[in-house]
């Protein structure tokens, strides 16, 4: 908790947050993978201290492929030491890999069945966010799964303190998400045990368009 509150208050921008994910909001963001038949590949994007990676690490079984990409150095550190490598030593039939750099730069081979994203798009330039999305689509099998999160409310509560320049930039992160739901069947669910609530996004590869009108409903984690 410590080493995220420091790296927090150091580099907001690429934390998002001042307290770690719930283990309810893991275990949401992460449950597409049990149903993933045959030898699984997924991805995690932007792990931080591990809240999510704990979560995968528990699902995967022999033959499966892990990458992990994180931007931060000290939380690479964290995680090499603290998760990977003694996973690896019980599991040698698991391939897990970190990579630490960014997700638009990371050499990754192979596309992957489940990518699961921890990044905080409220705090990136539009810009930033439709290129690492761009990436991740670009690394999705063709029936796999993308999931990412974001705080619920957050561009309401951060609107009237932010000024003209940042309200439009909240604007635009929304509209990207909302165009990128819209295109891959979106679904969300709202995490009520996660402080603060978060909202889980999910998203298909190659998903068509969905008909005016019809929209998935909210439904809720507690």
């Amino acid at each position: 908790m410590l080493d995220f509150l420091t790296e927090a208050i150091r580099n907001f921008r690429d934390t998002g947050s001042v307290w770690p994910s719930s283990p309810i909001l893991a275990r949401t963001m992460t449950s597409t993978i049990a149903g993933v038949a045959g030898k699984r590949r997924v991805l995690e994007v932007g792990p931080g201290t591990g809240p999510f990676t704990k979560s995968i690490l528990k699902k995967l079984r022999a033959g499966d492929h892990f990458d992990l990409v994180e931007i931060n150095q000290n939380f690479c550190r964290k995680l090499e030491k603290g998760l990977l490598v003694p996973y690896r030593a019980r599991h040698p039939q698991v391939t897990v890999k970190l990579h630490c750099a960014p997700i638009e730069e990371a050499e990754l081979g192979g596309s992957y069945d489940v990518i699961v994203c921890g990044l905080p798009f409220n705090n990136f330039p539009p810009k930033l966010m439709r290129q690492i999305f761009r990436r991740m689509f670009e690394l999705l099998k063709e029936n796999g799964e993308l999931v990412y999160f974001e705080y619920a409310g957050v561009r309401v509560m951060k609107g009237p303190v932010m000024d003209r320049a940042g309200r439009a930039r909240l604007k635009r992160i929304d509209a990207i998400g909302k165009s990128l739901r819209r295109k891959h069947d979106g679904s969300k669910e709202l995490v009520l045990g996660n402080f603060p609530p978060a909202i889980a996004y999910r998203l298909k590869a190659g998903a068509a368009k969905k008909p005016a009108g019809k929209r998935r409903s909210l439904t809720a984690t507690r």
